[in-house]
């Protein structure tokens, strides 16, 4: 399950980070499935956020 997981992850970096097109695209839609994806997406965007909250929090601080 954690090699399904990677791949879904990445894929999901993929998509965030540019248009992947070719083998690479139909590989991912071959083996990920909506829901697992959208799942994914929402823990990264979620991870994302709660790491741009420490880091503005440590620029404010550092700037006081």
């Amino acid at each position: 399950h954690m090699l399904g997981f990677l791949r879904t992850v990445r894929s999901v970096l993929w998509a965030f980070f540019g248009v992947r097109r070719g083998r690479g695209y139909d590989a991912d839609i071959a083996h990920n499935k909506p829901g697992p994806l959208i799942a994914t997406g929402l823990l990264l965007a979620a991870c994302l956020v709660i790491i741009l909250v420490f880091v503005a929090r440590w620029a404010v601080d550092a700037a006081l």
